[in-house]
């Protein structure tokens, strides 16, 4: 079985999330599709829970597909909220202002 997780992988996620523009925010998803792995939503989630070992990247601007931040870190929010990004009533994301267009 080929091993998935590869460094030039790894950079290549972390590439993409730090193309993610202050006060916008990316899918796990959507991180995905771009680098052409449409159904790797949490191969991104593992690669950006080890990201600290590969440098500074702006992890906090990748949330799930309905805007959710990740469950145990609090300090995401924040983090969002400093730097404009807004949240609906439910606590997620208002992805429909402020989800990157990726382009």
């Amino acid at each position: 079985m080929p091993k998935i997780l590869s460094e030039n992988l790894i950079y290549e996620i972390l590439s993409v999330v730090d193309e993610i523009p202050y006060g916008r925010v990316a899918s796990y998803g959507q991180i995905a599709k771009l680098i052409g792995r449409d159904k790797n939503s949490r191969l991104v989630g593992r690669v950006l829970s080890m990201s600290q070992f590969y440098g500074d990247y702006p992890c906090h601007r990748v949330v799930n597909h309905q805007g959710r931040t990740a469950p145990h870190w609090r300090e995401q929010r924040y983090l969002l909220e400093d730097e404009g990004v807004g949240f609906k009533a439910n606590g997620c994301v208002d992805m429909k202002h402020f989800q990157w267009d990726g382009g």
